[in-house]
C-alpha cells in the first residue's frame, strides 16, 4: 500500500463530526468529551465500560463522559465522534443493530458498517467522509430530542472556533451572559463533560486536523496552543487510551 492507497488510516474532522478508521490494538479505559459510534469493520471487538466484564460487540455507543477500555487486536475499527452541537448520543443509538444497555453504553452484535468499511477500502475514501457522514446521520436528525441549550451551544462555537486559547470558563461565561458558576453546571448537564474536559478535547481535535494536514507533532501541539508536543501526547493518551503516534504517524490524504 502506498500513502495514498486504501487501507491507511484516515482521520476525519469537521465542525460537527469526527471520524477515525483505521486498526488499533488495546485502548486503556478512558472517556471522551462526546459520544462515540464504535463499529468493527471485520469482525467484533472487545470493549469493558465502567469497569465492567469484558463483552464482545460489532457495534457499540458510548455516551460523553463514560469511561470504556477497547481490546480490537489490531483489526480495523471506526470510531465516530459527534459534537453537541450536531446532536447527542441519542443520533448514534439507530446505527446499533440488536443493542443492548451495558452501563449506560448501548451494545449491539450488527450495525451500520458497510459504509464506514467502504471507506476505508477505497483509495479516495479520505475524500468522501463528509458525506458518507451525512449519509449515515441524516435519519437519525428526525429523532433528536430536544437541542442543545442555546447559551451553551454558543459556548461550544466559541470554544471550536478558538481552541488555541486557553480561555477561563468565566470569559466564555461572560460572553453567554451567564455567571461562571451557572455556565459551568449548565455546561457539564448539558454536554456531559465538565467545561474543562471540553477545553481540552476541542484543542485535541485542533492539533489532530494540523497533523492530517501535513504539520508535523511540534507544530500540531503549539498552533492547537499546548506548551510543546510532550503536553499534547499525555492529553492524547488520556483522551483515547493509547499513544498518538499509531493513529497518526501515517494518514491519509483527501485527494
Amino acid at each position: 500500500m502506498t500513502a495514498s492507497g486504501a487501507f491507511l488510516p484516515i482521520w476525519h474532522l469537521d465542525r460537527g463530526r469526527g471520524l477515525f478508521v483505521g486498526p488499533l490494538t488495546y485502548n486503556a479505559p478512558h472517556a471522551h468529551s462526546v459520544p462515540v459510534y464504535l463499529a468493527g469493520l471485520y469482525e467484533a471487538f472487545g470493549l469493558r465500560v465502567a469497569g465492567g466484564a469484558w463483552i464482545r460487540c460489532r457495534t457499540a455507543v458510548v455516551p460523553a463522559g463514560v469511561s470504556y477500555e477497547l481490546d480490537v487486536g489490531g483489526s480495523p475499527i471506526a470510531v465516530l465522534y459527534l459534537e453537541p452541537n450536531e446532536a447527542g448520543a441519542h443520533a448514534l443509538a439507530p446505527l446499533v443493530r440488536g443493542a443492548c444497555d451495558e452501563r449506560g453504553a448501548l451494545i449491539g452484535d450488527d450495525g451500520e458498517i458497510a459504509l464506514l468499511r467502504d471507506l476505508y477500502e477505497t483509495s479516495s475514501g479520505a475524500g468522501a467522509v463528509g458525506d458518507a457522514l451525512d449519509s449515515l446521520i441524516a435519519f437519525s436528525k428526525p429523532r433528536a430530542k430536544r437541542p442543545l441549550d442555546g447559551r451553551v451551544a454558543r459556548a461550544v462555537v466559541l470554544l471550536s472556533e478558538r481552541a488555541q486559547d486557553a480561555m477561563p470558563a468565566a470569559d466564555v461565561a461572560r460572553s453567554v451572559g451567564l455567571s461562571s458558576s451557572r455556565f459551568q453546571h449548565l455546561f457539564a448537564e448539558e454536554v456531559g463533560v465538565p467545561f474543562r474536559r471540553f477545553r481540552v478535547w476541542q484543542r485535541l481535535r485542533a492539533a489532530i486536523g494540523e497533523i492530517v494536514a501535513g504539520s508535523t507533532f511540534t507544530e500540531a501541539a503549539h498552533a492547537a496552543g499546548f506548551a510543546d508536543q510532550a503536553h499534547f501526547a499525555r492529553q492524547f493518551r488520556l483522551t483515547f487510551g493509547a499513544p498518538a503516534s499509531p493513529s497518526l504517524r501515517k494518514v491519509r490524504r483527501a485527494s
